[in-house]
């Protein structure tokens, strides 16, 4: 008796915790994917089960197909570049260079920064008239390369996506730099004792011991990517034409904006298994090597 009493008290003190997951992450979820399965306006109460007609649209949306694209776009400029550098950067940082402290907080300021914040920087950078970026060109001379950044249709997705990532390099130098000290020294020193060089040690010490730090950036990264709205918005708001539509944009304009609140949440399912499937695939990987 006294074990099952232990087991009811040990139950009652996770019910506050169980009962606030289930409120505001379970039932939401279920609402969401319920919802998905209705033409609503997200006003009136009148909603009309089309079942899987939602889902069919979304295969024929032009839109949003070409906003999956972009987001892929993005995520694999934000994995290969915005990633390098801040994994050199971490590296760097973890050697012990001057003002090293210094350094970590000055890259991890846009991250805490907020994104119509960021947004907004970036268009002034960006302006075609007073922007920093055209005066520097105008100042080097290099007058033949000013651009209407975010409205030329050649330029606007690669200007979102270096704003994106200024700000986003930030989280990833902080999480490489914890896994970087999290490398017992010994290693090196048993290696420097060896004759390893640097370089030895980065790809035979370091590298492998970042694997799974690298692979946890590598899908916060893709996550983030494939979910950017609030820098999207101030910059272009998914113009010019549709060159700088991203998922989440496209699923908040179906939602407030065409008033289809249906489709909208059939979207959102559908963004949320591709980044669960994505997510899995990685950490598969991860697993096999």
């Amino acid at each position: 008796m006294r074990k099952i009493g232990d087991q009811i008290g040990s139950f009652l003190f996770v019910l506050p915790a169980l009962a606030f997951f289930v409120t505001f992450s379970i039932y939401p979820l279920f609402k969401t994917f319920q919802l998905s399965f209705f033409q609503w306006d997200g006003m009136t109460k009148n909603m009309t089960f089309v079942g899987f007609q939602n889902y069919i649209n979304a295969f024929r949306d032009f839109i949003w197909l070409k906003s999956l694209k972009n987001g892929v776009y993005l995520a694999i400029l934000a994995l290969i570049i915005m990633n390098s550098i801040a994994f050199i950067l971490a590296v760097l940082v973890n050697l012990r260079i001057r003002c090293s402290k210094f350094y970590r907080v000055v890259f991890y300021i846009p991250p805490i920064l907020s994104g119509i914040v960021v947004g907004f920087i970036w268009k002034w950078i960006y302006d075609p008239n007073y922007g920093i970026l055209n005066g520097i060109l105008d100042i080097l001379h290099l007058s033949q390369f000013k651009r209407a950044w975010l409205s030329d249709i050649h330029t606007a997705l690669i200007s979102v996506s270096i704003a994106s990532m200024w700000q986003g390099v930030g989280g990833s130098f902080i999480l490489f730099l914890a896994g970087l000290q999290g490398i017992p020294e010994e290693l090196y020193e048993a290696s420097i004792v060896d004759g390893a060089s640097f370089w030895q040690q980065f790809f035979y010490i370091t590298i492998p011991l970042m694997s799974r730090t690298l692979m946890i950036v590598s899908i916060l990264t893709i996550l983030g990517a494939m979910q950017l709205l609030t820098i999207v918005i101030p910059l272009t708001n998914g113009g010019p034409g549709f060159e700088t539509e991203v998922p989440a944009l496209r699923i908040y304009k179906e939602a407030f904006s065409n008033y289809r609140f249906g489709y909208a949440t059939a979207l959102s399912v559908l963004l949320g298994i591709m980044l669960f499937i994505i997510s899995i695939i990685q950490i598969k990987l991860r697993r096999t090597d």
